[in-house]
């Protein structure tokens, strides 16, 4: 099993690709990232896959994918959640992630954008703060003759 990337590394990875990309892709990133830190100040990046960020909080929140004609952005349980604004554009069909496509020249609704990513990041979440219950056994009844 592979060694997850350490905190540090992953964001100065990012940077790096952020700088790498040097056109509308690498702006749409940083703007996309700056986004999910400022609805999540507690969210964790990461680096998975060989190149790409991860965003999480008690599991994944969002990937963010750069491809010649699009940064994508890919919510790991996107289909659990209310997308009242319409972002999720993309893998709609799917029966758990969603993404939200972003072309060049595309504004993003900043708020819709941050109620998404926090909403994904509660859901996450659910659950997770409380134990599971344990299992209760039925009583143990004497044994029938005895020893």
């Amino acid at each position: 099993m592979k060694k997850p990337v350490p905190v540090e590394s992953a964001s100065a990875l990012i940077d790096e690709k952020i700088k790498e990309l040097g056109d509308w892709r690498g702006k749409t990133l940083a703007k996309v990232r700056e986004i999910i830190h400022a609805a999540d100040p507690e969210i964790v990046e990461e680096w998975k896959w060989r190149g790409t960020p991860v965003w999480s909080h008690g599991g994944i929140v969002s990937t963010g994918e750069t491809y010649k004609n699009v940064v994508k952005m890919t919510f790991a349980k996107g289909a659990a959640l209310k997308d009242p604004s319409g972002l999720f554009n993309s893998s709609l069909d799917g029966n758990v992630r969603r993404a939200i496509d972003i072309h060049e020249g595309d504004e993003v609704d900043e708020a819709a954008l941050k109620e998404l990513i926090r909403a994904a990041v509660a859901l996450n979440l659910k659950g997770k703060s409380k134990p599971k219950p344990r299992r209760k056994f039925p009583p143990l009844r004497p044994a029938q003759g005895g020893l």
